[in-house]
């Protein structure tokens, strides 16, 4: 276990620098930023401007306001000491190696002896930075090469020099993983490093196309988008969000560093390219790049004329409308390869393109496939990395097409072929030992191939502390249930897995099946000790099926009416469970998810949670114990259960379900009352399985006990009521709420202050969720909710009527 880092420095307050301060924060560490000093009266003057920029960054850089204190702002003349106190350094400023060397001869001056130093570069060549430094000072630098925005991307290139002491890479390595969320890849000292080497590649080729093969961009964006398994900022609209001043930047250093290059003349600068930049036109910071919105609508810049036009009419072909709905990733991209159309075309020269680029850089940037594809998917969005993708299409196929147009061939894809090797990636059988039970069960491992030093299949390494589901579900022997949309998953050690696998792992009726017959096993089979409730999707959940509850709802009202009741039932069973359940949850977790969540009586949650009642936004309230838990909780964080006491923290329930508020992070959730203050927060989405698992088996161990029942919340009666309305009639007047919004924020009102009570009382969980149940079932019948769920169940955006 190496030494956490608990204090850090950034040097060099821009954009980056100023958002990786802020990652930073966000981790719990105490972070200096400091920037060239400003004006004579106010030395900070400039890095408190840029810092105020970053600020107002969206998506927010920061997971709460709160974590903005743990930043100190300061400059290099007045606050360069504060640099000896720090266990790691990273410098973010210019690209300039010659300020850089600079800042590196005053870094040495002042640092402990035993700190880190790192660069932040992502075109300069790492050593050459730290080349006029003392042994001991190289032996400590690197480059860790953060994507930006590093809240959100995942990917951190470590590049070392060959002076860098191998624990230094290992403790920075163990440090992003564990504490930064980082998923890492080791880069060569090569121009632009891995990701970036490629990816502007791929944007030079788009670039292309649309200068000289007369696609439009609208077109190419529509190619090389979701369709593709990519962003949908495809390559237009991500080039205006990185500025093209960055890209001329990036093209101005990238070519003249790599003169054996054989595809060096694509990264050419193209006129019009450093046209707009010189006029000002710089993307998303200037409003206008390759895009521009006008009032309402879109307008795309013409290469022939530089003006900005409507979208025209696209052309390519009548089947890319069937392609484009097919699920499964790599029947599309078999599709489109095989497609005769335009945007066959063009897939097909693209992506061949960029295959065989890739391929040419190894072993010059990357060792192996498997460090360009991480780098791919995990810095630019990709669904699946460039070797992925040629085995999606194929080895031999693409090969074959290669040969056929005469390109020349890297040796070591030909030695593949010779070898009888038709595919990058493999699954080979392993085994896995329960530690409890000590039998092995098979499982199939991925191998990949690896070129260097002689061509063979090597397994892909896999995380001790990461729980792979994909591979567990493959394994007969672990699965315990299922159904057509759920699964019930043995982790071993008597821990059992609940997975949703409906779409958009929302809670249909399937699932809550599922969540019946695990709780029937986990009450009755004495060998499990408990249930973590989690996933692998991007997403936990997108809350309850609208278009079953509408469904039911029109066809059968009775129906409704036990279906709600039974739903609380469930979850109300979940949360008084005799054994541990502990809910895994990342990304959205919305409406009745959230409700399932609160219910855990534990919570392991990733950083980047995004969770809330939104249940209002489709015309309905929370109906399945979330607003009795958001009032218990009003209750629990108040200084005593007195009404002048709860007031506040129930007004501040209430506004954050009326406004349908979803968290920014984990960390804001637990300021909002979504989860408890008990809650495992996981910086590493990846991990949070497995800390899961170990809650539940830590729980068991401690002798659990299930929360006691509570019979005794404050409500506030018809004054609280009265209070409440108010402030629902506040937010109508000031627009920020239609007529049936405040409504809605009136039914709700109703409920979390106990109805018809004529003043504060203590009531019972059972009694506010009657009060649920009474108030949600006739607002189905109401037409404006009906307008709303049709509507967002056909635009997935909510609708204000």
């Amino acid at each position: 276990m190496f030494q956490p880092f608990q204090t850090v420095a950034v040097l060099g307050a821009g954009v980056m620098g100023s958002q990786i301060a802020a990652h930073l924060a966000n981790a719990g560490l105490t972070v200096h930023l400091l920037d060239l000093p400003g004006s004579e009266a106010n030395k900070n003057d400039r890095v408190e401007a840029l810092f105020k920029k970053a600020l107002k960054l969206s998506p927010p850089i920061f997971f709460t306001e709160k974590t903005i204190h743990r930043i100190t702002l300061g400059n290099y003349e007045e606050h360069f000491h504060r640099l000896s106190e720090v266990d790691w350094v990273i410098e973010a400023v210019v690209e300039d190696l010659k300020i850089k060397q600079q800042l590196m001869e005053r870094l040495e001056d002042v640092i402990h002896p035993d700190a880190i130093v790192s660069s932040n570069t992502s075109g300069l060549r790492i050593g050459a930075i730290a080349e006029h430094r003392s042994s001991s000072f190289r032996k400590r630098f690197l480059g860790t090469h953060f994507f930006n925005p590093p809240r959100y991307l995942k990917l951190l290139e470590l590049i070392p020099t060959a002076d860098t002491d191998p624990i230094v890479i290992e403790r920075i390595q163990w440090f992003a993983e564990m504490h930064l969320g980082k998923s890492i890849v080791h880069a060569k000292d090569t121009p632009n490093f891995i990701a970036n080497r490629i990816g502007v590649y791929v944007t030079m080729l788009g670039l292309q196309a649309w200068l000289k093969q007369g696609y439009t961009i609208e077109e190419i964006d529509t190619l090389t988008g979701t369709l593709m398994g990519r962003p949908k900022s495809a390559t237009f609209r991500t080039a205006d969000l990185v500025g093209l001043d960055t890209l001329v930047a990036v093209l101005e250093h990238l070519y003249p560093a790599i003169p054996g290059d054989e595809s060096r003349e694509i990264f050419q600068i193209p006129e019009i390219l450093r046209k707009l930049v010189t006029t000002g036109t710089l993307g998303a910071k200037s409003g206008q790049g390759f895009y521009k919105k006008q009032k309402s609508q879109i307008l795309s810049l013409n290469p022939a004329t530089l003006a900005y036009e409507p979208a025209q009419p696209m052309n390519l072909g009548d089947s890319l409308e069937t392609i484009a709905k097919m699920p499964d990733l790599r029947d599309r991209l078999r599709a489109l390869y095989s497609d005769s159309s335009r945007a066959g075309d063009f897939f097909r020269q693209t992506i061949l393109n960029i295959l065989l680029y890739s391929a040419r850089r190894i072993p010059e940037i990357a060792d192996s496939p498997l460090e360009i594809d991480r780098a791919m998917r995990w810095g630019f969005g990709w669904e699946l990395g460039v070797f992925e993708i040629w085995d999606a299409l194929g080895f031999q196929q693409v090969l074959t097409d290669l040969q056929s147009a005469q390109k020349a061939i890297p040796d070591w894809i030909l030695q593949m072929s010779e070898m009888g090797c038709d595919r990058f990636y493999q699954l080979e059988e392993t085994s896995i030992q329960d530690s409890q039970v000590l039998t092995v069960s098979p499982l199939q491992q991925w191998q990949v191939y690896q070129p260097q030093p002689e061509g063979q299949y090597v397994p892909v390494p896999s995380p001790a502390d990461q729980i792979n589901l994909s591979m567990l579900r493959s394994d007969p022997n672990r699965v315990v249930w299922q159904n057509a949309e759920a699964g019930l998953i043995d982790l071993g050690d008597g821990v059992l897995l609940y997975e949703f696998r409906s779409k958009g792992n929302t809670l249909s009726f399937k699932v809550m099946e599922g969540l019946t017959e695990t709780l029937q096993i986990l009450e009755t089979d004495r060998n499990v000790k408990g249930v973590v409730i989690g996933n692998e999707s991007d997403h936990f959940s997108g809350g309850a099926n609208l278009a079953e509850i509408a469904m039911l709802a029109q066809s059968n009202p009775a129906a409704m009416t036990q279906l709600i009741e039974q739903f609380q039932n469930t979850l109300q069973r979940l949360h008084y469970a005799p054994k541990p359940i502990v809910a895994a949850i990342q990304g959205r977790v919305l409406g009745g998810g959230c409700e399932l969540v609160m219910a855990c009586p534990q919570v392991v949650a990733a950083a980047e949670t995004y969770i809330g009642l939104v249940e209002l936004s489709v015309g309905l309230i929370p109906g399945a114990g979330g607003i009795m838990r958001m009032v218990a909780r009003a209750g629990e964080r108040a200084a005593t259960v007195t009404p002048g006491h709860v007031q506040p923290f129930l007004r501040n329930a209430f506004e954050t379900i009326a406004t349908a508020k979803v968290s920014n992070s984990a960390e804001e959730a637990k300021e909002l009352g979504f989860l408890p203050p008990t809650a495992r927060i996981v910086m590493n989405g990846d991990r949070r399985l497995a800390v899961a698992k170990a809650e539940v088996l830590h729980l068991d161990r401690t002798g659990y006990l299930p929360p006691p029942k509570q019979s005794a919340i404050l409500v506030l009666g018809r004054s609280g009521q009265a209070m409440l309305d108010h402030a629902a009639y506040v937010f109508e007047q000031a627009g920020y709420a239609s007529a049936y919004d405040r409504y809605l924020a009136e039914r709700l009102a109703y409920v979390m202050t106990g109805g018809q009570l004529s003043e504060p009382a203590l009531v019972s969980e059972e009694y506010l969720l009657q009060l649920e149940r009474e108030t949600f079932l006739p607002l189905l019948a109401q037409p404006k909710t009906q307008e709303r769920i049709a509507h967002i169940l056909k635009t997935k955006k909510p609708l204000r009527n």
